[in-house]
């Protein structure tokens, strides 16, 4: 048994790796790449709501879907490799007329959010079965460093390489290596044993429970999820845009950027979890989202393009604890034997924020009526404002359940 959770140990880092080197192309340079063909405000923020609009439907399917097979691993094959055809489909932009690029793009960027949604409930249900709950925490730290630096590593590589090679072959190439080494991911995905499977479906009598939507602790949990990613994804499509408009930002310097915040991830991922063990999830969750403010402020009133690498750096370290002490905070709030259930519900919650966030501050700036400066600096506020209602004193503490797996000192959380 411990050999198989050994191997399910490494079989999950290795996944994660992979799956951050082609991560980097849609997360980074998608919109780059959008931004090259003309795409306004509006469009990018379409760019980046529409797939979470698209994982709000499917996550409702997942257990539906998950119930048909007899693991979670048989049940991740086909929505885990339809899931990845998102690093694919946007390479077939160039082959179509001009005015319907962007359209197309837009597309590819939605259909394959249908199977993430089945896929990313399932996955995360698969963790809690491949190893004991004790080291669970480890896990999800040493993949949250992995993608880190993976992503890293990818988007120093493909951003060179755009800068340096002819538009739109080069982007081309890199969405066709990016699929790649996410075939690679789902390789690994495939390889993983289930050694402790969670009941599919709550056995408990009538009553003993109450609705999920109906609980307390539940409802703190979106609140969490809501107010974090709501304020944090408001203005993340207009950064780029802000850049490359303000001062010539080129795929080189992209690349650095996005070194500058997932290196300061990977470096925050190590430490997330013992600011959780010791100051609690929500205060963790309050300090990071007032760090994004921070950055967001450095951001707009950066003198040069070097300037922005600090922010750059303040919000890699702060989402990667934010998102630690969001997770955590599910985590502390879940029973195991709700797992599944509750987990469908999560996912919907931060889908449902996926296609709300981005449109925020995109429709504001796609008005015309505010200058984008203006905006950013709107989007700084939610920022704060978020931090400020996480550290609210008089928030009630709500009681863990003793079945739900508490934060170790020596774990972390994932992406």
């Amino acid at each position: 048994m411990q050999s198989v959770e050994r191997a399910n140990f490494h079989y999950l880092v290795a996944d994660i790796a992979w799956f951050g080197l082609a991560f980097v192309a849609t997360n980074r340079f998608l919109s780059i790449f959008a931004i090259r063909l003309g795409a306004s405000e509006f469009e990018l923020g379409l760019l980046a709501a529409l797939p979470g609009l698209m994982l709000l439907i499917s996550t409702g399917f997942s257990l539906w879907w998950r119930k048909h097979y007899g693991d979670s691993v048989a049940a991740l094959k086909y929505p885990g490799f339809g899931f990845r055809l998102v690093f694919l489909l946007p390479a077939f932009t160039p082959f179509f007329v001009p005015d319907l690029q962007i359209e197309w793009l837009l597309l590819a960027a939605t259909l394959p959010a249908i199977p993430q949604g089945i896929a990313g409930t399932v996955f995360v249900v698969l963790l809690r079965e491949s190893v004991q709950e004790d080291q669970l925490t480890r896990l999800l730290s040493v993949r949250s460093v992995a993608i880190n630096v993976a992503m890293a590593v990818g988007a120093l590589f493909f951003g060179f390489a755009l800068e340096h090679t002819v538009f739109p072959y080069n982007y081309q190439v890199m969405f066709l290596i990016a699929f790649l080494f996410g075939l690679i991911s789902h390789w690994y995905v495939m390889r993983v044993r289930v050694v402790h499977p969670l009941p599919m479906v709550v056995t408990q009598p009538q009553g003993e429970h109450m609705p999920l939507w109906k609980s307390i602790d539940f409802r703190l949990v979106v609140f969490v999820v809501l107010v974090t990613h709501l304020t944090f994804l408001a203005i993340v499509p207009l950064v780029p845009l802000y850049l490359v408009q303000r001062h010539g930002a080129a795929e080189g310097f992209m690349a650095l950027f996005a070194l500058a915040e997932m290196n300061a991830g990977a470096l925050a991922g190590l430490f997330s979890h013992r600011l959780i063990t010791r100051f609690g999830t929500r205060t963790v969750i309050a300090w990071a989202m007032l760090f994004t403010a921070i950055a967001t402020v450095i951001i707009i009133y950066a003198p040069g393009l070097e300037i922005t690498l600090i922010a750059a750096a303040i919000t890699g370290a702060a989402w990667t604890v934010a998102g630690t002490g969001i997770f955590g905070f599910f985590i502390e709030h879940t029973p195991s034997e709700r797992m599944q259930q509750t987990t469908v519900a999560y996912q919907q919650v931060i889908s449902l924020s996926l296609f709300i966030g981005p449109l925020i501050g995109s429709s504001i700036a796609g008005a015309g009526k505010i200058d984008l400066v203006t905006v950013l600096l709107i989007g700084g506020g939610l920022r704060l404002l978020a931090a400020l209602l996480m550290s609210d004193p008089f928030h009630r503490r709500a009681t863990t359940p003793a079945s739900a797996p508490q934060l170790q000192p020596e774990g972390g959380i994932g992406d």
